[in-house]
Parts: structure tokens; sequence; C-alpha cells
């Protein structure tokens, strides 16, 4: 016999009627309010039966994580942190060294290093007693300036051994200078690559479409993975909510209520049919829901779980930044909250924008001060994945880049070296620095010559200027984008499958791609 009425909450679901397919058809069948009616009272029946709730997630539910894709530290893949350093910032010369053909140590002339605000007097080239140069730092393998501000602030953060399993690349490549239309930003690429977090899959410090001042190439944007913005300790912690029963019982309690209801209401959903063409499809979606609302409350119901302040590897006595740094500069407070996001998996990518780096201000000093802090929070973010034993690649750049005159700066912060006199985007490049916990990554290459071209993908004239056939990347900040991705493709030893991720990219064939790749996987 046809039913002929149906209670409030009842679905409707009766055999006259095509099986629902659309958002609204199940809205008004009411399936989503009779699912939803059927297992509020699951709650209850937790005290009915108390023997099926359990203190902390249960060990049968983990299998169920990645089922339901939950995961404590996302996909898995190597976590990602860009620098998206505004303005046109130094990096080639006086940060890091940039050589011709042979490499980052095949150097330029006198007039390409004070061009790029080196003076004669602090030229990488010149030998010491040693027969090697005074004016070379390797301590983080990528050689750098001896006397870069921007080293010296990485050094400042990070400890002996996180420098020695740390190791980079220079990509030298033109931008646009001052602009923020420069496709600069990999993160898009990096999510297609595989990178994911447990929480968000990217976030940015800027509320734009790339997360950062520079844009994202237009081919990679996925709407549906749009950055997340995050600057500030409370945009982390407010990412989570795990509603009103963790103030009204314990951690522990509302994880085993958010528990019961899974299995209570996985219970129900075994003996209940749907008469859904895709019933399984339903009841997963339904039982994770439950799974993924207990996980939240397992992992985060604790505040100090996603809390940068409550942190003590990060701010602290024995912290990264000292109290009064953390309190007093929001870059270090801006830094701080994307490492925390982004190291330990919640978010898979992350992109810090710092702005005044437009700084060609017939000074030096001016500069110097940025990059010293610009390099604080690069090597905090090593220091921090050091501590938590997990990989990290960073990468840095910045809309175009500045020139000297030859003038220098000889007041103590400008340290007798050349001001900055305009902007110049012929001596532009970005870099990468890889930290991985079981031992400096290590360059492609049979012979150190060959390593040598590796660890700079592509090259400059000896005038200082990039050289823009030298490799895919020198003139087209699309491909310096796709150089990047692949290098961290390759880091997880997926280079091979760059073509099909990117059909239509623009690095060539395979031994070209080879080419543009720095180091060997590490994981």
């Amino acid at each position: 016999m046809k039913k002929k009425s149906f209670q409030p909450d009842e679905p409707l679901v009766y055999p006259d009627h095509h099986r629902p397919v659309t958002r609204r058809d199940f809205v008004s069948m009411g399936l989503r309010a009779g699912l939803g009616t059927m297992f509020g009272g699951s709650v209850f029946s937790l005290f009915a039966n108390p023997n099926k709730a359990y203190a902390g997630l249960s060990s049968d539910l983990e299998a169920l994580r990645s089922q339901c894709g939950v995961s404590a530290t996302g996909a898995g893949k190597i976590p990602f942190i860009c620098f998206d350093l505004a303005g046109g910032a130094n990096i080639a010369g006086s940060n890091v060294l940039v050589g011709q053909g042979g490499g980052q140590l095949d150097f330029l002339s006198a007039s390409g290093y004070s061009k790029q605000g080196l003076p004669g007097d602090m030229l990488p080239s010149i030998a010491n007693v040693d027969g090697g140069s005074d004016f070379v730092d390797t301590t983080l393998g990528l050689a750098f300036h001896s006397d870069s501000s921007m080293l010296q602030g990485i050094l400042d953060k990070v400890a002996g051994g996180t420098a020695l399993a740390t190791n980079g690349a220079v990509i030298p490549a033109r931008s646009e200078n001052d602009t923020g239309n420069n496709p600069h930003n990999p993160m898009y690429g990096i999510n297609r690559a595989g990178a994911n977090g447990s929480l968000l899959a990217l976030c940015g410090s800027r509320t734009s479409d790339s997360g950062g001042n520079s844009m994202a190439p237009a081919a990679m944007i996925n709407p549906e993975v749009r950055p997340t913005k995050v600057d500030r300790p409370s945009d982390v912690t407010g990412l989570v909510d795990v509603g009103d029963l963790v103030g009204l019982l314990s951690q522990d309690d509302t994880v085993a209520v958010m528990e019961s209801m899974y299995r209570i209401s996985n219970n129900k959903l075994g003996r209940v049919n749907t008469q859904v063409t895709r019933d399984a499809v339903i009841k997963d979606l339904v039982k994770c829901g439950y799974m993924k609302s207990a996980d939240l409350a397992d992992r985060f119901g604790d505040p100090s779980a996603l809390d940068p302040v409550l942190d003590p590897d990060i701010v602290g006595p024995s912290g990264i930044f000292t109290i009064d740094e953390f309190d007093n500069d929001s870059e270090f407070r801006k830094t701080a909250s994307m490492m925390k996001l982004v190291v330990n998996g919640y978010a898979g990518a992350g992109t810090v924008t710092m702005g005044g780096y437009d700084y060609h201000t017939g000074d030096r000093a001016t500069g110097e001060r940025r990059d010293l802090r610009a390099g604080r929070c690069i090597g905090a973010c090593l220091e921090y994945a050091a501590r938590i034993g997990r990989p990290l690649m960073i990468y840095v750049f910045s809309d175009g880049s500045v020139f000297s005159n030859g003038m220098t700066d000889d007041s103590v912060d400008g340290r007798g070296k050349g001001v900055w006199t305009g902007d110049n985007q012929q001596t532009a490049a970005s870099f990468f620095l890889v930290y991985n916990p079981a031992g400096r990554p290590q360059l492609l290459g049979g012979t150190p010559e060959q390593q040598a071209r590796h660890q700079q993908l592509g090259y400059m004239r000896a005038s200082g200027d990039v050289e823009t056939g030298s490799s895919p990347a020198a003139n087209n900040v699309n491909l310096l984008v796709e150089t990047l991705v692949l290098n961290y493709m390759a880091l997880h030893g997926e280079q091979g499958n760059f073509a099909s991720l990117f059909p239509g990219h623009g690095l060539g064939n395979a031994a070209t791609m080879d080419a543009m790749t720095a180091f060997a996987p590490i994981v």
C-alpha cells in the first residue's frame, strides 16, 4: 500500500519519483534533513551504551583517516614555502653568487660585480693566501658572498647541523621591475605536483589569487585551492573550530563523543538502503564527516596544537624567535604563522610576502637591513623544519632587481658596498634552498664541474647581466616557475611525471629538463 503521508523530518524517497541526483533533488526530497535527523540521536545513544565510547581516537579508526582523506601531515610531500620580496630585491652577487657558464665560481668581471653592488676590494674572485676566497661562503652548500646580509640573517637562526643538511641552487632569470604582474608565484604548480595539507591546500600572507605580491601563471591557477590568507597567529588558530563540545567537555571526552557518533551512525547506515544509485558514496560521505570531526577534535581540541605563540620551538627561551623579536616584528609573526602551518603539514605550501624591497634609495644600508630580516625569516623556517624533523624547500624571488653605479656607502650598515642606484631586471635571479633531515641534498652530476652547472641553472655574462639564452627560465617568468616546480618534483623522484601534469610546458625535451634539475631525490 502506497504511503499517503510523511513525518516532517522523513525523507521523501518513494518509487514513483526519480532518484535524486542534484543537490536540489536531495534538498527537495528531504534527504539532507532526513540524514541529519537520523544521526542527531546518535549522541544520546552514546549514553545508553557507554561501552561504545573511547578516550582519544581509537586505534581501530586510525586506518580510516587515510580512507577519508584525513592525514596529520597532509599529502606527505615536502613542505614548500616561498618568499616574495616585493619591489625588486638584490639577489645576485651581493647575496647569492651567480657566475658565468661554469657555475657560481666562474667569476664575473670586476665591472659586472660592481653593477651587482660589490666594490673592488670585496670581489669573490680575489684569492687569499690559501688560494681560496675570503668572500665566498658555502656554509649552506649554495655559494653566497661572505658579507651577504641575507646569509648573515639565515645563519643567525639556523643551528650548525641544520646548515650542514641544507643545499641550494640559483636561477639567473629576468623579470619585470616593480610590478605584481610577474607570474612568479609557483604555489598552484606545487599543489598540482601533489602538495596538500591536512587543513588547507595553500596559504599566503596576502588576499590575492596567488597569496603573494606577484601573480601565479594563469595556466596553473586552480580556483578550488585558492590560498587562504595567513599573516598572524590568530589567522592560524582561527582555521579550526571544534565547536562547543570542547568548551563543555574535556578534549578526550569530546573525541569520545565524536567517535561514538561515527560508530553508531556507521552501524545504522549498514542497515539502511537510501535507494540511490550511489548508495555507497553517500554512506562514505556521511561516515567521513563524522570521522573528520573526531579527527579535528583529537588533533586540535587543545589550542596549543596550532598556535605558533605556544610552540616552544618557535617562541621563548629555547625558541627560534625571542619573545621581544616576536612581539616587536610583524614579519617574524607572519613567518612563524606560515612555517607552523606548512612544516607541520597543515598546509601544503605557503607564500610569505615581504614588502619594501624596492630599495634603490641612493644608499646601501636600507637594503642591507631588509635583506638581513629576510634572511632571518628564511633561516627560521629552515631551523623549524630541522626541529620538527621534516624536509623543507624554500624558494626566494623578487619582481626585478637593482643595480649600483659604483658609489659606495661607508656607513656602519652600508659597510663600504655599492649603493643601489635604480632598477635593473638584467641583474635578477631567484634561488631555492632544500633542507633534508637525512643529510645535505646531493647535486646531480658525476664531476665537480657538472655539479657546479646543476647548482646554477643558467648563467650570467661577465658584465653581470643575465644571458637570456642560457636556460628556458632566463627570459620567461612562466618558465622560471616551471623550472622551480620541476625541481620540486625531482626531490620526490617524480620529474618523469612533469610532462603529463603540465602539458604544453616550455622546458624542452628530457635532456633539457635534466640540465635544469639540481638535486637527486631526497624522499
